[in-house]
């Protein structure tokens, strides 16, 4: 992909905005616990997002589209599929489906492509084992294929070392099935499953960072939920807006969930003028952002990182256009992602002519003008979308592109539409 320098300011509306990538995928897992039909509007239907709605239905529910619509009637009880289950690129579905099997009776597979099956999972494996799930794989079980054999579970209490919401969604969708536990966070990760199973009638309740899960007695309500757009997907213009003069963008109908919108935060706090308009609240809160181009300076970024990790490469673009040096830290994760973040973000700076440096933890950058370059996504589409939105200012190449359609199949079309010249 290559996208050619913008030489005037970004002034629009942005409606079409892929939807909310953690919520669609828990949606149609969470579907499984109950026994009456779910109903979820304004699902994502992205590559990631649609093998989970295979995986679904390869367990026994019966799955029905219609545009951007989902229905999804379960089976009296999850099915042993006679195939693998195929996760893509898609970590989020592997370690929540992790926690879903293995306290459900059968033998399954989970498998992803060659960059899901590199990332680690013994951290939702290791603390299931210990209570009498089953898994097996390669690498001792860390990497995928992954085998469960599934059964139901004893009671547990599990402290996380770190701030996972995947993690945390898998202990609490074991412990549902089995005989409940107590999950204790070091910080709150994102709380979508907590709010949509709470919603669902599910019996978990919150003190400060424990949960306490208590088995489900009967099957839980179903759903009927609108999917918001996804506040990481709109990041991406957001920082456009940002780092073209004059700019002004208004994001329509985005997830406003507090954390979410860290990173708009961090943008506000380098000096951009950001508004936020909340328009309802069910499950979640949902409004509009609006961005408007404000010079930005140097920023250190150090805590609420589980609220911001996967905007973490469109923010390095945000620092590159800053005045100053800007830090992040405490983001260790990023090297797990489906490439080292960390380490692709700071190389394809140092390519464009930014000054910039790895920490063990997080990246040093130094604010100044870019240069056309060949960027290499690493099959990231984080790393592809953050290093196209760096392209409006000086032009850019992105090999290996086609990972976008993992969880934003529109991006290029909308970049289009607010005038940038692309060319596949």
């Amino acid at each position: 992909m290559k996208i050619f320098a913008l030489n005037e300011p970004l002034n629009a509306q942005v409606k079409n905005i892929a939807a909310d990538k953690s919520i669609s995928h828990r949606s149609a897992i969470f579907s499984l616990l109950s026994d009456k039909k779910s109903v979820i509007k304004n699902y994502l239907m992205a590559e990631d997002t649609i093998n989970t709605l295979k995986i679904v239905e390869n367990l026994g529910a019966k799955v029905e589209i219609d545009g951007l619509n989902v229905q999804i009637t379960p089976p009296e009880k999850i099915k042993e599929p006679s195939s693998i289950l195929e996760c893509g690129n898609s970590g989020t579905a592997m370690r929540i489906f992790m926690g879903l099997l293995a306290s459900s009776d059968g033998f399954f597979v989970l498998n992803g492509d060659i960059y899901l099956n590199e990332r680690p999972m013994r951290r939702v494996g290791d603390p299931l084992a210990k209570v009498g799930a089953k898994f097996d794989g390669r690498d001792n079980g860390d990497k995928a294929p992954l085998c469960i054999r599934g059964k139901k579970l004893e009671y547990f209490e599990y402290e996380s070392k770190i701030a996972s919401a995947q993690v945390k969604t898998a202990m609490i969708l074991s412990a549902l099935k089995s005989n409940g536990c107590k999950f204790i966070e070091p910080e709150l990760s994102r709380d979508h499953s907590e709010r949509i199973l709470i919603g669902m009638g599910a019996d978990i309740k919150r003190d400060g960072l424990v949960l306490d899960v208590n088995p489900i007695k009967k099957p839980l309500n179903p759903l009927e939920i609108f999917v918001p757009n996804d506040p990481s997907s709109a990041f991406y213009f957001a920082v456009a807006a940002c780092i073209m003069p004059g700019s002004k963008v208004v994001l329509k109908n985005i997830l406003l969930n507090k954390t979410r919108v860290q990173a708009y935060k961090v943008l506000q706090k380098m000096g951009a003028n950001i508004k936020f308009e909340l328009s309802s609240s069910l499950y979640e809160d949902i409004g509009d952002i609006t961005v408007e181009y404000a010079p930005l300076h140097g920023v250190e970024v150090s805590q609420n990182i589980s609220w911001l990790i996967d905007e973490a490469p469109a923010l390095a673009v945000a620092f590159a256009n800053a005045s100053g040096e800007s830090v992040l830290r405490n983001a260790k994760e990023l090297r797990v992602k489906e490439c080292d973040r960390i380490a692709v973000t700071v190389k394809g700076l140092q390519t464009c002519g930014i000054e910039a440096n790895e920490l063990e933890d997080g990246f040093i950058i130094k604010g100044g003008v870019a240069k056309p370059a060949i960027i290499d996504s690493f099959g990231d589409h984080r790393i592809a979308m953050s290093f196209a939105i760096l392209g409006l200012k000086c032009g850019m190449i992105i090999e290996a592109d086609e990972c976008i359609a993992t969880s934003f199949p529109n991006f290029k079309e909308i970049l289009a539409s607010l005038g940038v010249s692309i060319e596949n």
